[in-house]
């Protein structure tokens, strides 16, 4: 393709001459050939793109291939840190033999890529890349079809290196996919298999992002990068909390500003000016009053408020008669574990700029849901689906904060009423403010051991948190989970404010509590936590990632709390087994910890890009040490009172441990996600450590020095 632009996605300044519209990249193409993927159900065209409804799951793919061999590679997905800008074009130019830096992604513009519901879950690789893979390798015989008839060669003589094909007997008989579809525009469908292992060029080699340069350099462009002509900055009334409502404002000093237009439609009041800090200042001069409601739920209550409104519980798993098994356990444990809300807190606020011409309108978003923002700024200006295009620029972090599109629908707004592009970008106080945090959490386990140190059953209530992690994997008979409230959906009465999906969401709070009971029960039957684990585990994949950790790390079995400071924490997640091992240093003057070490063993099946995983992997832990530490939103109802980072600590580098990774890879198995799996244990693992170092267990996240200094009075 000829516009490197619009492949690359690099956004300039000037909307103007942004990537065309879909009928203008097929005229562009002209002569190049169209392959054409569709994977699930049905796969409709229309004006605003391909589309494929009835896919959560089953994703379809597309390709082009342009006249100067030039390979576009359609996605819905987005990059938002996670690397899949370069693992998914691994995946394509493996399947189609052509060299990698041919690829060009374009990823999540709703008119030109396949409908997706979004990018969360770590499920890109896993659910995204097998039907990718297939698209490559029906493209790579189709092509072959048609080199066969351009080069009078049978199939099976033909051979494809670098996005040429040949003849086996001469390389010099040959033609190029350019020159395949130079004057040719075609549609062709053909039945291929995907390559084995033994066939990879480049999937399975460790490759550097493909996004770096541009990031590093600042030549990246993100949503708050985009100015269309003609566009106003605008700043929004926000109330003091959760709940209130406004009951007078006075905007006139707002108006007194030269330039400002002030908005004011029911209970949205707006500045807008087109200098941003024009448009704090008038905003600031906007007097309002708001109807605060009291309420006697804050940080330190909430637990004991989680538990009076739970509803009945629901079955997760269940086996084997819990009377039973406690009937034959020698001891019984019986124990809480609590988890405050967490904060996202990404680098990049949300920010949105939409552009509104005539009865069809542009957005540029950060978001994880282009699709859903299409049609949530669709009904809120009154157009048709079709008539709406959203394109996601880089996202600077999501974690699954940035799943709802609050800050799109605002600027749509805005647009309409002041008709100019608009755009609005939140604020570092907004960001907190206006966060579907982690849910609060609870939960409560029974458990007991034999004499033999067997787990002898297993009782298990997660309240709020979710069911994901909360499914045991040890060699349990008499067991049962339940899950009370839905989790970070929430219910209704449960949460003062809205909650969501965060990074490997709930399954943080689960493997915390899970592996913190696993602990517990090792010390008191005085096993080895690493022994009493492999004791009661049958699954050969969690086991063999336990022994990778432990032959990484250099552990040599010792009674607990052996004063080491080493912990252990095991967890699935997204498909992928992982196991950690944590070294700590506690000051037990102050109840500081200094994580020192971690090692991280984790079976994806096969690893598309080992450099990217392990990048993954690293950012896991390194956000991991925030919640087990220090994250944690305090408020008074519906009021927030962490608004910066001056309060709520997300890591710094100096707390950073020596990070080792393993791979416990296997080639033959299907690909897993990597995204989230190694920052569930991280919690665990430096709870158990904290507990091996000093003999005091902390039974509440964030473990901060306060609440490990009084874990110290108490042990």
């Amino acid at each position: 393709m000829t516009d490197d632009r619009y492949l690359e996605q690099d956004f300039t300044g000037d909307p103007a001459g942004f990537p065309m519209t879909r009928r203008e990249v097929v005229k562009l193409l002209g002569g190049g050939i169209v392959i054409l993927f569709m994977g699930g159900e049905v796969i409709a065209q229309g004006s605003g793109g391909w589309r494929g409804r009835g896919l959560p799951e089953d994703f379809n793919a597309f390709v082009r291939i342009g006249e100067d061999g030039t390979v576009a590679c359609f996605t819905g997905k987005i990059e938002m840190g996670q690397g899949v800008i370069t693992s998914l074009a691994q995946m394509l130019a493996d399947e189609l033999d052509v060299p990698l830096d041919s690829v060009r992604m374009v990823m999540g513009d709703t008119d030109l890529c396949p409908w997706d519901m979004g990018t969360f879950g770590s499920m890109t690789t896993r659910f995204f890349g097998p039907p990718l893979r297939a698209a490559g390798a029906e493209a790579r015989a189709v092509l072959l079809e048609l080199a066969a008839e351009h080069l009078g060669k049978p199939v099976g003589q033909l051979a494809v290196e670098d996005g040429v094909v040949f003849d086996r007997a001469s390389r010099s008989t040959r033609v190029s996919y350019a020159q395949l579809a130079k004057g040719k525009q075609i549609a062709r469908h053909a039945k291929a298999s995907i390559k084995t292992p033994a066939a990879f060029k480049v999937i399975g080699k460790p490759t550097a992002r493909s996004d770096a340069l541009a990031k590093v350099t600042g030549a990246a462009k993100y949503a708050g990068d985009i100015r269309p002509a003609g566009m106003l900055y605008a700043k929004i009334l926000r109330p003091p909390a959760h709940g209130a409502t406004l009951t007078d404002v006075d905007v006139s000093g707002a108006r007194e500003v030269e330039g400002a237009e002030v908005v004011r439609e029911g209970d949205l009041v707006a500045a807008l000016h087109e200098h941003p800090d024009e448009t704090e200042r008038a905003l600031s001069k906007v007097r309002a009053e708001f109807d605060t409601p009291g309420s006697d739920v804050d940080d330190t209550t909430i637990f004991d408020h989680l538990l009076k409104v739970a509803p009945e519980g629901e079955d997760v798993s269940r086996g084997g008669d819990l009377k039973r098994g406690e009937d034959r356990a020698a001891e019984v444990f019986e124990t809480t574990y609590l988890d405050g809300y967490v904060a996202h807190a990404p680098i990049e606020p949300h920010t949105a700029v939409v552009q509104i011409e005539g009865d069809k309108a542009t957005v540029w978003a950060s978001t994880q849901t282009p699709f859903r923002a299409k049609d949530e700024v669709a009904e809120e200006l009154g157009l048709p689906p079709e008539n709406v295009r959203v394109i996601p620029p880089f996202v600077g972090g999501g974690f699954g904060g940035k799943t709802r599109n609050l800050q799109v629908v605002e600027a749509a707004r805005l647009a309409k009423l002041v008709g100019r592009p608009v755009q609005v970008a939140w604020s570092r106080a907004e960001e907190f403010f206006h966060d579907s945090f982690r849910p609060a959490a609870v939960v409560k386990i029974r458990s007991g051991i034999t004499d033999e140190g067997e787990i002898a059953f297993w009782d298990y209530h997660v309240y709020f948190a979710g069911t994901r992690g909360s499914e045991h994997f040890y060699d349990i008979a008499d067991h049962a989970t339940i899950a009370h409230g839905s989790g970070w959906g929430g219910t209704p009465r449960s949460h003062p404010f809205a909650t969501g999906a965060w990074r490997a969401p709930a399954n943080n709070t689960n493997t915390f509590a899970r592996e913190s009971q696993i602990d517990i029960m090792a010390a008191r039957a005085g096993i080895d936590p690493v022994e009493f684990r492999l004791r009661n585990l049958r699954d050969n994949k969690m086991r063999a990632v336990l022994r990778a950790a432990a032959e990484k790390f250099g552990w040599r079995p010792a009674r607990p709390p052996s004063g080491r400071g080493y912990g252990v924490a095991l967890g699935i997640d997204s498909g992928t087994p992982v196991a950690t091992i944590a070294e700590v240093e506690v000051n037990e003057r102050t109840g500081s910890v200094q994580v020192k070490r971690v090692v991280c063993a984790q079976d994806m099946g096969l690893v598309i890009n080992p450099r990217g995983a392990r990048i993954q992997m690293e950012g896991c832990i390194t956000m991991g040490l925030g919640y087990a530490l220090t994250e944690e939103i305090r408020f008074r109802g519906g009021q927030i009172l962490d608004r910066n980072f001056d309060t709520y600590q997300i890591p710094r580098f100096s707390w950073l441990p020596q990070i080792e990774t393993v791979f416990v890879e296997d080639k033959n198995a299907a690909p897993q996600g990597g995204g989230e799996p190694a920052i569930i244990t991280m919690g665990g693992a430096v709870a158990n450590a904290i507990c091996d170092a000093t003999g005091a267990r902390v039974f509440q996240l964030p473990m901060t020095p306060e609440r490990v200094t009084e874990a110290l009075t108490k042990r």
